[in-house]
């Protein structure tokens, strides 16, 4: 099966839910938004009725909101990248921060070892210190690491390219032998020329 990738807005389909359950609802939302609503609810109410039981009046609305707001302003197009989502912006920021940058080595031929990945003070860059200047997060200094990433572990990978440059003059004749064959092969000369060989 093929798969095509959206790169521009103009081919943005969505499939929409005109009808659930009997209801109309009219111009209807995305589908994809529903079932990214009912995924985060599922996870979300499902791990709280386990650790919290059957929600009372006070704990109903922490139940059912942040699904809700998650849904409703992760749905929405990211300012920073117009064909993603905000949910999938801000996964993409989590998993940054937590699994860090891990560089690939000679076009991924071999994973990049633990002391080739930027450490968390890196990637937070100036807001590490900003973080550290609050009250009481001190705390977390050893947490962050370094302040520059650990120097990089075994030999250097060498790379041996022999760059070609081609000029105009090359590229031109080079374009004008394949026309001459193509001509060549379209002419019926060239055809008979071409079953007689076979």
């Amino acid at each position: 099966m093929r798969v095509g990738h959206t790169f521009t807005r103009h081919f943005d389909l969505e499939t929409r839910q005109h009808e659930l359950f009997g209801m109309d609802l009219g111009e209807g939302p995305s589908r994809r938004v529903l079932v990214t609503g009912a995924a985060l609810y599922t996870v979300w109410v499902g791990g709280l009725l386990l650790i919290l039981g059957v929600p009372t009046q006070l704990l109903f609305t922490f139940y059912f909101a942040p699904p809700a707001l998650i849904t409703y302003y992760g749905a929405q197009r990211s300012r920073r990248n117009e064909r993603r989502w905000n949910l999938t912006r801000w996964a993409l920021v989590i998993r940054y921060l937590t699994v860090g940058h891990r560089p690939i080595v000679n076009g991924g031929r071999r994973a990049a070892d633990r002391s080739e990945w930027l450490p968390l003070r890196a990637r937070l860059g100036e807001r590490s210190e900003a973080f550290l200047d609050l009250p009481g997060m001190g705390v977390f200094e050893g947490a962050l690491g370094g302040e520059e990433p650990k120097p990089t572990a075994g030999r250097p990978a060498k790379l041996d390219s022999r760059p070609r440059l081609y000029g105009p003059d090359h590229v031109y004749r080079a374009r004008m032998r394949t026309r001459s064959g193509r001509r060549a092969e379209a002419s019926p000369a060239g055809a008979d020329a071409k079953k007689g060989t076979r």
